[in-house]
């Protein structure tokens, strides 16, 4: 990539920035600026061996390992506050001169200068409502059901043990088991989600359980007295800074201000802001004492491990307390080996841990927005740039195996262990932060994607508390069966658990943003069925969508405006995606047309807002491939089929071999499945043993299977038939008394076009040899049905007698009677019932090379086998 006016500012930088980046670089097998401890980079890798018996138990310091004296006080600038850092051995002149330029080149050129420019402004999450019964609302309320089940003893016990005060019940496990050292971090993530979260319903149980949280930490951070608060001992601290392995004590750090901050400054609890300053000046100590007893560069070469997003948060807290001390020590957390790669805007990236380094980026959009430095901005963009054109799959993630690969180099990365959800939750946390700086519509537009196919595809539907880690993307693989699989509600509490919590607890908070002006204005980024009280201008705007489908041709919006006081003129900006096409495209404003519609920019209406207005938005959607992000040629074949903005997955145990055969014509090798195929589709059951077993075909066999106690699963998917009459112009409704006497074919579910044969075959021909007649059961109870063949008549499909899982499907004809002792009538009758499983609303279906695929989007898969990308061959 070519590069940009940030290189010029860059060089103003000076050397550390600069230096760090060209230090830093030791090739895509591992760089000095990432995790310290080869062997111990990845949370999963340390995760595995913390979880193991522990031989020890560690040292309960409450303070830390060092004599600080007195407290360090602030001094009238930022420069006299850096000085008071400066090593003790540096005591010439000329040394605390170069101390005092190394800030000044660590700070940037434009210190001083008022903060970045006029961003677009976050709305409270106290006014955005979504739609009941909704899919955002549903996967919100999800959440909030898992919220509520957690109790307070529980989470905080480590602090409590930690500290010496009593604590009740028993601890979590998991990663917040008492003897892993990542405990409490997830404790950090509920006070962020219980504070977004209530503020986007004003749950009471909620806000009482995320009080007695933070009463309780500080009870825990008063016991110790001197600003320390963790779930672990500080003596972690000292092999931090000694250099010593331990798991990220910073990384579960931030999580806790983060935490205490959003409980001040969402849920207005000022007992929070309190306690987040005394942990700022804590540790705002101890990294003075690193750099005075050794050097700067000692404390540098402690953050080459996970810290979190402590820059961040503490240019957060700077904000609120102008204290010059939090503002120094944000600077000392802007990772210099790391933010100098992109500052020279080297797209290097390769081999370091991702989402140790996402939220650095993101502490460094914050100091622009802090200081106004535009090099921060610069570096921020460059980064996003580098994801979006090298680094990333159709679903908007990044990462495999927690880390970053060769740029473009994608196609030998897919497997089950694709984009770390804690990686998307963060992405969005920069797209959104581009956006509001920009009003590009890139940024929304990949939030867009991001939060469909990444955010929503790790709630295992509306079970509460049962999340992913990773997000498979290899060729036949399901969200279970990845090296973590579906986590649980009370042992599993990994670190994408707590992102979790956060991403359904804010799905309201990029739908709308303000923009300060003379005249109010609001842009509408994302359609989201959702209510919002746009105080500002003394309106309340609804969007509601109408439910997509796959034979839609538009996605359809529509906005009611009504005013909640005296009428003033607003501006309304509604994104027009980019993935929609201007051709078909429109708007209507209480039935008048608007005119044509430009793809990737916005709408603009400026008017004195009525109650009764109503505007109609019509995006055309469609089909569309992308191919993988590998510029190698023998990958071009592979691709990604997307509806929209909907990734859609292949239901398959391992083919990926897409038949588009001559044509560049989309709609030739991918079809609509029609909603009325839902009518023709069902399960045939059977009690054996007192068990209920379904009719399954997988793997070209037909089996008897246990009826699956749960959705969602590949059981349910093999145990559901299409059956349908040979001629499809005929549409039976399967649930009626119309099938008994039919002749049909059977259609397994994700094999779309092949049928089951009078031999027990599977083929995509449907001669007179696929048919089956659907006659009354020979048990004569008037529930059941049996499956004649078509060409044999009086010869059907059977069981045995007291069979378990995995009996195979015969044929038995009467004539035969006699030889299968008389039992005849029963093996060969099924109860017809509700299929276990229907086709989603967007369901397609794709020609293969040797069988057909059924397409559904991703974010709506739990345990079924899928695959994401297509090797698409003529």
């Amino acid at each position: 990539m070519a590069r940009g006016p940030g290189v010029p500012v860059a060089a103003a930088l000076g050397a550390v920035l600069i230096l760090a980046a060209a230090a830093s670089w030791h090739g895509a097998e591992g760089k000095a600026c990432t995790n310290a401890f080869p062997g111990l980079t990845s949370h999963t890798e340390r995760a595995a061996a913390q979880l193991r018996p522990a031989p020890a138990s560690e040292p309960g310091h409450h303070g830390h390992g060092h004599e600080h004296g007195h407290e360090q006080h602030l001094t009238p600038t930022d420069e006299s506050t850096w000085m008071s850092l400066m090593p003790r051995r540096a005591l010439r002149r000329e040394e605390a001169f170069d101390w005092l330029m190394l800030y000044r080149k660590l700070r940037g050129a434009t210190a001083g200068a008022t903060r970045g420019g006029a961003f677009l402004s976050e709305v409270s999450l106290h006014d955005v409502r979504l739609e009941l019964g909704s899919l955002y609302w549903r996967a919100q309320q999800t959440n909030l059901e898992y919220l509520l089940l957690l109790d307070v003893d529980r989470l905080v016990w480590s602090f409590r043990k930690q500290v010496g005060l009593t604590a009740p019940g028993t601890p979590y496990g998991g990663w917040e088991g008492p003897d892993v050292q990542l405990r409490g971090h997830f404790v950090g993530h509920y006070l962020s989600a219980t504070a977004k979260l209530w503020a986007s319903t004003h749950n009471d149980t909620l806000k009482e359980k995320m009080s007695s949280v933070v009463d309780a930490l500080y009870d825990c951070q008063k016991k110790v007295g001197t600003g320390y608060l963790s779930a672990f001992p500080s003596e972690f601290f000292d092999r931090v800074e000694a250099i010593k392995p331990v798991w990220a004590p910073y990384y579960t750090i931030h999580k806790i201000m983060q935490g205490l901050l959003d409980q001040y400054t969402v849920a207005g609890n000022t007992k929070a802001l309190d306690m987040v300053v005394k942990m700022a000046n804590y540790f705002s100590d101890r990294v003075m004492n690193v750099i005075q007893k050794y050097s700067i560069e000692r404390h540098w070469e402690s953050l080459n491990e996970e810290t979190g997003g402590m820059n961040d948060v503490l240019y957060q807290l700077y904000t609120m307390t102008n204290d010059l001390k939090h503002l120094t020590l944000a600077h000392l957390f802007d990772k210099p080996c790391f933010l100098g790669l992109l500052a020279v805007q080297a797209d290097s990236i390769s081999g370091f841990h991702s989402n140790t380094h996402i939220p650095v980026v993101i502490g460094a959009q914050m100091r622009y927005e802090v200081t106004g430095d535009p090099l921060y901005k610069q570096i921020a963009t460059f980064f996003m740039d580098t994801i979006n054109s090298s680094h990333s799959y159709a679903t908007g993630g990044t990462s495999a195996g927690e880390f970053w690969t060769y740029p473009k180099h994608l196609a030998e990365t897919l497997s089950t262990e694709n984009e770390e959800s804690c990686t998307t939750y963060n992405m969005l946390k920069i797209s959104r932060n581009l956006f509001r700086w920009t009003k590009e519509i890139a940024y929304a537009d990949y939030y867009e994607r991001a939060l469909i196919n990444g955010v929503l595809s790790i709630q295992r539907g509306t079970d509460p508390g049962v999340m992913i880690y990773m997000l498979p993307q290899a060729p036949g693989h399901s969200k279970a069966v990845s090296y973590h699989g579906w986590g649980t509600k009370y042992d599993s509490f990994w670190c994408c658990y707590g992102t979790g919590i956060e991403s359904f607890s804010k799905l309201g908070d990029s739908i709308y943003f303000e923009e300060k002006g003379d005249t109010p204005a609001l842009n509408i980024i994302q359609y989201i069925p959702s209510t919002f009280n746009w105080k500002a201008a003394g309106l309340t705007v609804a969007q509601q969508i109408k439910t997509l489908s796959s034979s839609d041709l538009y996605l359809q919006v529509s906005l009611s405006i009504s005013a909640t006081k005296t009428s003033q003129s607003a501006k309304l900006n509604f994104r027009i995606p980019s993935w929609t096409s201007a051709d078909g495209a429109g708007a209507t404003l209480n039935d008048k047309d608007l005119g044509s519609l430009s793809p990737g920019s916005f709408l603009s209406i400026t008017r004195q807002w009525n109650s009764e207005d109503h505007l109609s938005l019509r995006f055309p959607i469609r089909l569309r491939t992308e191919a993988i992000k590998d510029d190698r040629p023998e990958y071009a074949s592979l691709q990604a089929v997307l509806f929209g903005p909907f990734v859609l997955a292949g239901l398959s145990t391992g083919d990926w071999d897409a038949k588009a055969g001559d044509s560049s014509t989309i709609s030739d090798w991918i079809t609509v499945v029609p909603s009325v195929y839902n009518s023709q589709l069902v399960t045939f059951t059977q009690v054996s043993n007192g068990k209920t077993f379904v009719l399954s075909s997988a793997n070209g066999s037909l089996t008897m299977q246990e009826r699956p106690e749960v959705d969602g699963t590949d059981t349910a998917i093999h145990a559901t038939f299409r059956a349908h009459p040979q001629d499809s112009t005929e549409l039976h409704d399967m649930y009626g008394t119309t099938m008994k006497g039919a002749s049909m074919l059977i259609e397994p579910f994700d094999l779309p076009g092949t049928v089951i044969t009078n031999n027990l075959t599977l083929s995509a021909q449907k001669g007179s040899d696929s048919l089956f007649n659907i006659v009354p059961g020979l048990d004569g109870n008037p529930n059941s049905v049996s499956l004649e063949l078509g060409n044999k008549p009086g010869c059907f499909l059977v069981t045995g007698v007291g069979y378990s899982a995995g009996m195979k499907i015969q044929v038995s004809c009467k004539s035969s009677l006699q030889s299968i002792g008389g039992i005849l009538e029963q093996a060969a009758s099924f109860v017809q019932t509700a299929p276990l499983r229907q086709y989603h609303p967007i369901s397609f279906i794709t020609k293969g090379l040797r069988r057909n695929f059924l397409l559904e989007p991703l974010y709506s898969l739990r345990d079924e086998f899928y695959t994401v990308y297509f090797s698409v061959g003529a």
